[in-house]
């Protein structure tokens, strides 16, 4: 009897495991941003039958820095594909850091690229599992997921993958 209940838990804490490393499903998550604007977006916000290319990212990483001017210096061969990046800084006292950061960036001369914070809520941290930034998911123009790079990529494999 004891074995029997023993064979339960541990299936039990398996399949939990295992659900809890599961890949994320191919639909966009279903985030609410506060944008450097002061608005809030969610994927309602996004155009249909235009790809998009959501980046997880640190306002203070030194790779998301590095991703976002390579971004901006490559923004023409990524056409019409809306970029949406979100991080995480909390809303009521780390906003100015984002602000900067698209100021610094000059991110708002981008019309295809929208900045927000999911505050503390990490639902699209948790969606993709993010354990490091930056992280880019790419979507086609029917928002299904393309392919996630949880690695720095080259922003030349980022065009690619948003030109499949």
């Amino acid at each position: 009897m004891k074995s029997m209940y023993f064979l339960l838990f541990f299936l039990g804490t398996t399949l939990t495991a295992c659900s809890q490393n599961a890949p994320p499903n191919k639909d966009i998550p279903p985030y609410r941003i506060l944008t450097s604007d002061s608005a809030y977006e969610t994927p309602a916000n996004l155009k249909k039958n235009v790809p998009v290319m959501i980046v997880y990212f640190a306002p203070d990483c030194p790779h998301c820095q590095h991703l976002t001017m390579e971004l901006t210096k490559h923004i023409k061969e990524f056409g019409n594909t809306q970029i949406v990046m979100i991080t995480f800084v909390d809303p009521n006292r780390q906003f100015k850091a984002m602000t900067k950061f698209v100021q610094d960036y000059g991110l708002k001369k981008y019309p295809n690229i929208k900045v927000g914070t999911e505050g503390y809520t990490y639902l699209v941290q948790r969606f993709y599992q993010v354990s490091t930034t930056p992280y880019e998911a790419i979507y086609d123009k029917t928002h299904k997921l393309v392919e996630t790079f949880a690695k720095i990529p080259d922003v030349k494999e980022l065009i690619k993958a948003v030109k499949e």
